[in-house]
């Protein structure tokens, strides 16, 4: 037991150590997103336990602030209206939270960002094929071996680890980092920055 920290942390930095392979996938992403936002779209995002509150958490860094004070980004995570969840839950189905959020909410120039440790959960799998038809650019925050969602998502960042709290540290490494670089893309921060 008294090993549990040290093994963990072996862990997460054994893989912190691969994700270098990903800086292409990540600086595609950050130009879809910045692309988007300097166009007038927004960012929603998805997610289920976990990576809902991933979701929300990444939503915040862009309306709130990361690196420096700046204006707000337009960003929302679809997880955080219990109403909503509820309602289109009984009224339709827990496969359809987040499509119909989408529909709802979406339009043609926005950013989807649809994140799954296992790239294989329905809802999210729903919400990217919703965004794909409203034309909004989709991108996939995944693990393991991306799932379903990795050959439907436009741009696919796949977390290479099969343990779940590992990739969702990975995911927010990888989510504050396209958060920041956005940031600089627009012209609100600089890297040199405090």
């Amino acid at each position: 037991m008294s090993n549990i920290f040290l093994a963990n942390l072996d862990e997460h930095a054994a893989l912190i150590s691969k994700l270098a392979s990903l800086n292409d996938e990540i600086w595609a992403a950050i130009d879809i997103i910045a692309t988007s936002m300097g166009s007038g779209g927004k960012l929603m995002l998805c997610g289920n336990g976990g990576s809902a509150a991933d979701s929300q958490h990444l939503a915040a860094e862009f309306t709130g602030r990361f690196i420096k004070d700046r204006r707000p980004l337009p960003a929302l995570a679809l997880s955080t209206d219990t109403s909503a969840l509820t309602c289109i839950s009984n009224d339709y189905s827990y496969d359809d939270v987040f499509s119909r959020q989408v529909a709802g909410l979406g339009r043609k120039g926005d950013c989807l960002i649809g994140i799954s440790t296992s790239g294989n959960s329905a809802n999210v799998l729903r919400a990217v094929e919703s965004a794909k038809d409203m034309g909004i650019r989709t991108i996939g925050l995944l693990g393991r071996d991306g799932g379903k969602l990795a050959k439907l998502c436009d741009m696919s960042i796949i977390v290479p680890s099969s343990v779940t709290a590992r990739i969702q540290e990975a995911h927010i490494l990888i989510g504050h980092t396209i958060c920041g670089a956005v940031e600089v893309a627009l012209g609100l921060a600089n890297l040199e920055q405090p």
